[in-house]
Formats: C-alpha cells, structure tokens, sequence
C-alpha cells in the first residue's frame, strides 16, 4: 500500500501542478471547510504539493520509513489486516494533523496548507516506536542520529517554529502528525509502548 499511496500523491500532484483550479479546490482552507461545507480539504490537501521539491521530500522520506513501518504493521496484525492498518492510519494522520490549524484559522479565508508532511510524520514517528534502536541520517548531515534523539529534536522545534509563525510550512501538521504516529500503534497494541522503553532504557 505504501507504493501505491506515493503512486495516487505523485499523480494528483503532477495534475494539480498544471491545473491551478484543481489545486485550488484541493488545498486545505479551514474557512472553506466551515463555510463551504467542504469537508473533504481535511484529506485532499495531502495529495497536493506546494512545488516538485516539496513533493519529492515528502515521497522519499514517506518510501525509506514506510517500506519498514508497513512490514512491522503486517508482522503484528497479519498481511492484509495490516496493510489496511498503515494505509488508516496514513489516512487519519492526514486529517488528524490540522486539527489545530482549523480552529485557529476557520475564521481566516487566506490560510492554506497543501501536502502529506502531517502523515509522512506519522509514519517517521511510528517507525521510532517500532524500532527505537534505530539511526536516522540526513544526506546534507551524514551522521547517525538515535532515533528517540531525533524525535525529541523534531518535536521540540517544530513546537517552536509553530509558535513563531513567520514561514509557509506548517509546523503544527508536523508536530500533531508525528505525534498521532507515535501513540495509534500504542492505542492497538500497548505492549508496544512498554517494549519502547524497554529497548530505550535496556532493561
């Protein structure tokens, strides 16, 4: 499924790359969510992207985590039941992410956010959980990064930058996405937090 949620994005990214109507009505815009009735922008904006960059990012990072979160999710609730597992859970991080962001703009016509950033988060933050004694590396930082340390580091700044307000990305999707990829695993199984901490602290 992993495969085929970046096949559906790259397509109807590239379609709304060269029909700016279909991009406009897919963005997520919380005042036309209130007032138009159009609640579908809690999930279309996932599948657009601001520019090729944009696009590229979100699918690299969402293919090198998701080709392992997925597997693990088959592991713990069979084949196919867990490949629907990550695909809902994918999905829910989409909307779940701009949450915040639709109370506090529902007001404001000129607020828009595009693009899958909530839900790659998700399943970064999933893939901490299931493999806590794991490194991430950056290629512009080609030094290991325990995993639990990069998410502490991402979490933290993406709070603050959040709170600053004063770019185009949206910070909050990201803090709330991979917050909601840590802990839906753990509301399925429990135990997994419990081996978390275990395999963190050795013990």
């Amino acid at each position: 499924m992993n495969l085929l949620i970046i096949a559906a994005t790259v397509i109807v990214s590239f379609t709304a790359f060269n029909k700016p109507l279909l991009f406009e009505n897919l963005k997520f815009n919380a005042y036309a969510i209130r007032y138009g009735k159009n609640y579908y922008r809690f999930l279309s904006y996932g599948l657009i992207h601001a520019d090729m960059v944009h696009l590229l990012v979100n699918m690299f990072v969402l293919y090198s985590f998701g080709r392992n979160v997925e597997p693990a999710f088959q592991s713990l609730f069979g084949t196919l039941p867990g490949s629907g597992v990550y695909t809902f859970m994918y999905v829910a991080a989409i909307a779940f992410s701009t949450l915040v962001a639709y109370g506090r703009y529902r007001n404001d016509p000129s607020y828009n956010a595009v693009g899958a950033s909530g839900a790659v988060s998700a399943v970064v933050f999933a893939s901490i959980l299931l493999h806590p004694q794991g490194n991430i590396m950056f290629i512009f930082l080609p030094v290991p990064i325990p995993s639990p340390v990069f998410g502490v580091l991402y979490l933290a700044y993406s709070a603050y930058m959040a709170r600053r307000a004063q770019d185009n990305i949206g910070h909050d999707a990201h803090f709330y996405g991979a917050v909601f990829g840590f802990l839906f695993p753990i509301l399925l199984q429990p135990w997994l937090f419990t081996r978390f901490i275990q395999i963190l602290f050795n013990l």
